[in-house]
Order: C-alpha cells, then structure tokens, then sequence
C-alpha cells in the first residue's frame, strides 16, 4: 500500500518529522534498555537539563525541555519515584519546590555521559538523519536570520 504521508512531500513535512522523531525516540529506547538503564528516554532531557542548570522548578524544566506544565510534573514524579531527582523547598521562597538530583541521578547522568549518550548516537546514526533536518530549519528560517549566504 501507498505511504500517503512519503508520497504527499513537504505537504506533510510535520507528519513526516512526527514519524522521525517516533523512531529515533523507540531506537533510543532499545539501546538504554540494552544498557541495563531503568530511564525511558523521554525522561532524560530532565536529567540533563537539572545536571547543565543546577535545581530547577517545574515550570523552569518545562520550559526547558519544551513540553507543557503538567507534563513536567508527571515525568518529575515519575523519576521521584526512581530516586533520581529530590524536590525541595527553595530557601528564598518556601513556596517554590526545586527538582535537584540526588547522588543515584547524579551517577545516571555521569554513567549516560560516558556510554549511553555516545552509543545513542553512535547506533542511530544521528549524523544522517539530522542533515535533512538542518536543510529543513534552513529552508524554513526567515531569509533575514540566515545572513548573507542564503538564497
């Protein structure tokens, strides 16, 4: 049967980067699981965002990952649950929780530097795919933002 999705081109370039997105997020998903790592890889643009940043709040690593408020805080409590991060109340203002990691975080993010993140991108061949996408950005950039060079 026909790809409608591959067929229509940049008519569902969105559809398309969807379904690029799905399959590097499943390839990375086998490699932590190959790796004995008890994280699922949406959950580690937290991990790395608390570990570049220092404690941050929810509404910080939202907008830090990119998604919204309440999906922030389901993936907090989910690796509050693990022992990876710790929440605490900000000295400055009770009120504010800050998302920090606690030392088995800490080990996850020094062990994922070393050998889960270089695998990643190592088996996923991540040069390749991400060359269409930065012609895709490119194209898509506002003429003025992409300087002198660009048609």
């Amino acid at each position: 049967m026909e790809d409608i999705i591959k067929s229509l081109g940049y008519l569902c370039l969105g559809s398309r980067f969807r379904r690029i997105g799905e399959r590097l997020q499943a390839d990375t998903q086998q490699i932590i699981e190959e790796l004995g790592v008890s994280i699922q890889a949406a959950q580690y643009p937290f991990l790395s965002a608390i570990d570049r940043a220092g404690p941050l709040t929810i509404g910080e690593l939202a907008q830090a990952v990119g998604i919204t408020q309440p999906g922030a805080t389901r993936t907090v409590s989910q690796l509050l649950e693990l022992g990876y991060v710790d929440m605490l109340a900000a000295p400055e203002d009770q009120r504010r929780r800050m998302i920090s990691l606690t030392p088995k975080g800490q080990g996850l993010v020094d062990y994922s530097k070393q050998v889960v993140w270089p695998r990643i991108v190592s088996v996923a061949g991540l040069g390749f795919v991400f060359a269409p996408l930065n012609v895709a950005a490119y194209l898509y950039t506002p003429r003025e933002l992409r300087g002198a060079a660009g048609p």
